[in-house]
């Protein structure tokens, strides 16, 4: 089920916060939890036995590790906590990417290939694994203590707003607000106008220019693909003028934005609606003025995650330099793999190491000295050119893609040619690089973040209900609505 679907938006949602909110506050919890392990099923449910199960194994081994004295007994039951949701990821999501690339081997050495039944992959297990390894590290260090309610603690792993695509959340950041938490009437509507905002991000600009760069690239998993459909794809490509191919590489780049910010906009507003304060996960990331400040406003609780459960602990920057570069490689290079299990991420997140890397090498002080506009266009041209190896699995049609770019075979396209597209990409731009200014810092400032008064809570439910319905409207007219970050 994603949050973009009549099932969500008409059955789901208004039929959840209908009980919620009927039900006595010590009720709700289980209200939530049972909610949430529907809300799941209904999308994967051959898994949702062994997300309930492992989420069970990892309360009880946590708690043991926390009444054990013995040193060595405690570093192996969080070895085995860390174990069995990293196990789970590196199963379902990188079985297949083996066996290929094993056969592959096998293949070049004359040997048979080997057959094994394809593994599909669950949504959202990326991110219930981080945030159970989040759990059971931050309570081996002392950060928190262990939930004493199995139920409270399956709920933080398995709660719907956030399961299926992040923000990933520490379990010390929302202890407290799950055994206890206020939701105003003032909490539903900001949280209710947060939701829309999402929402109308994924359905008036992600989904408008996805289904245009999909026309063009095909669907981002070629495995879909019979080779007759793949050839169409790469001949459709080599016939694109550097105009055209400029177009694509942007809107997808605007496209994955507004798909993934859409998502956790309507992740937060759902947590606002039951009193529950998720941390923000964007922040402007394409008016940064080098890639270091990019991933410093990209999908903050992920860089967060890299930063305390892998970067610090491989030394972060205390045993010298060039461990540090390694470090900060390394990451981002399982940064990538993290986000698919396929060669094109891990690429893509060495490209992002590697310009990390020279930002503290030099990068970062000519950026600087060129000035803050100069910068923040040099920096998105950049994100933006890396982002075809994102979207992209086949190298082949990758650097196809790229080579049309850079050919300077330039036209002038009429915009009568695709009218629609065009004026989402530069909605979609004017939103993206709306803070640059002091007038859209107050207009963000105003929309996101106010307490509104009662009248003006008015006037604001108006429009955001007319936004929703609206919404509604586009999503029934159209039948493309995917979330890209479900594929990780």
């Amino acid at each position: 089920m994603v949050f973009s679907s009549n099932v969500f938006l008409l059955y789901f949602m208004p039929i959840f916060f209908l009980v919620y909110f009927l039900t006595p506050k010590k009720v709700r919890n289980y209200v939530l939890l049972l909610a949430s392990l529907v809300f799941y099923a209904y999308g994967a449910p051959d898994f949702i036995i062994q997300l309930v199960a492992s989420t069970v194994a990892n309360f009880f081994l946590v708690k043991w590790m926390c009444k054990t004295e013995k040193r060595g007994l405690k570093k192996l039951l969080c070895g085995l906590s860390i174990i069995i949701p990293i196990g789970l990821l590196l199963f379902y999501k990188y079985g297949n990417f083996t066996m290929e690339n094993l056969n592959l081997i096998l293949g070049l050495t004359g040997h048979a290939p080997l057959t094994w039944r394809r593994i599909l992959l669950p949504i959202g297990i990326s991110f219930f694994s981080f945030q159970s390894v989040t759990y059971t590290l931050d309570t081996y260090r002392g950060v928190n203590k262990p939930m004493e309610k199995l139920t409270d603690f399956v709920l933080y792993i398995t709660m719907f707003p956030q399961l299926i695509a992040g923000p990933i959340i520490r379990y010390c950041d929302v202890a407290d607000q799950i055994r206890s938490r206020e939701s105003t009437m003032a909490d539903r509507l900001q949280g209710f106008y947060r939701f829309v905002i999402g929402l109308c991000k994924k359905i008036l600009i992600a989904d408008v220019i996805g289904a245009q760069v999909d026309a063009i690239l095909g669907p981002a998993n070629f495995s879909l693909l019979d080779a007759g459909q793949i050839t169409d794809i790469f001949t459709r490509v080599a016939a694109l003028d550097s105009t055209t191919a400029w177009i694509v590489s942007l809107a997808y780049t605007f496209q994955i934005y507004f798909d993934f910010a859409g998502y956790s906009d309507m992740a937060i507003g759902l947590g606002r609606m039951m009193g529950f304060k998720f941390p923000e996960n964007f922040d402007n990331p394409y008016t940064s003025g080098s890639i270091t400040e990019f991933w410093r406003r990209w999908h903050i609780t992920l860089g967060a995650f890299i930063m305390n459960y892998l970067y610090i602990p491989l030394g972060g920057n205390r045993k010298g330099k060039g461990r540090m570069y390694f470090n900060l490689w390394v990451c981002f290079l399982l940064s990538g793999l993290w986000h698919g299990a396929s060669w094109n991420f891990l690429v893509w997140g060495a490209l992002h190491g590697l310009f990390i890397c020279l930002d503290k090498l030099f990068l970062g002080k000519v950026m600087k000295k060129i000035g803050k506009v100069p910068s923040v266009i040099l920096t998105f041209l950049l994100v933006n050119l890396i982002w075809v190896f994102f979207r992209i699995e086949d190298f082949g049609l990758a650097w196809l893609l790229i080579k049309r770019m850079f050919a300077f075979e330039f036209t002038l396209l009429p915009f009568s040619a695709n009218a629609q597209l065009y004026t989402t990409m530069i909605v979609a731009a004017l939103f993206s690089f709306l803070t640059l200014t002091k007038f859209g810092q107050k207009v963000q400032e105003k929309v996101y973040f106010t307490e509104y008064t009662d009248i003006q809570h008015i006037a604001v439910w108006i429009v955001a209900a007319f936004a929703f319905v609206f919404c509604v409207a586009a999503l029934n007219a159209t039948d493309f609505s995917p979330f890209i970050y479900f594929r990780f």
